[in-house]
């Protein structure tokens, strides 16, 4: 049996680093915070993963693809995914302790939709190697690539969608609560 207090000083210690950071990048891209401008990177953002599984279905073909489109979509991903996390306020993954009531409702149900689309998009490859591990004929080697990409953009996808669907759908916060202090 898991130790009760541990799991309690854990939740506490996340709840301490999500506020510590969210106190830290609070005042962080102060126009970039704007409904507008947030739903401007879920798009981008959304663009850039379906870019990732647009380089795993070219993988399947050529294997050459993969460093040379991969690796750098990766990090223009991972840069619009950083910006995006700031400008939301991390409410996706934030500790239920460091949320209200409404927010742990919105965050609760991103995550719900975001395990959904995990589910349904992970099945997708897995078929896929199911039925290409049979009789059709593809380079073994670009199969496995090609699948281990797909299945990871499909991972990455879910873990996006629940602050995607927070920054797509928060109204604009009160200028106060991130602007500079004078």
């Amino acid at each position: 049996m898991a130790d009760i207090g541990l799991l309690e000083r854990y939740q506490d210690f996340r709840r301490r680093r999500f506020l510590r950071r969210a106190e830290r990048y609070r005042h962080w891209l102060p126009r970039w915070r704007t409904q507008k401008r947030r739903r401007v990177l879920v798009v981008t953002n959304a663009a850039m993963l379906a870019g990732l599984a647009a380089v795993g279905v070219v993988s399947l073909t050529n294997i050459l693809v993969l460093p040379l489109l991969w690796v750098p979509a990766s990090l223009v991903f991972l840069a619009i995914w950083a910006v995006l996390q700031i400008v939301s306020g991390r409410q996706g993954d934030a500790p239920r302790d460091a949320l209200d009531e409404w927010e742990i409702q919105q965050r609760d149900s991103a995550r719900s939709i975001g395990l959904t689309v995990t589910q349904l998009l992970t099945f997708l490859p897995a078929t896929f190697l199911l039925y290409a591990g049979g009789d059709l004929d593809i380079d073994r080697p670009n199969l496995a690539f090609s699948a281990g990409v797909l299945v990871m953009t499909a991972l990455v996808v879910g873990a996006c969608v629940p602050t995607m669907i927070l920054a797509w759908t928060r109204p604009d916060p009160d200028p106060d609560d991130y602007q500079e202090p004078a």
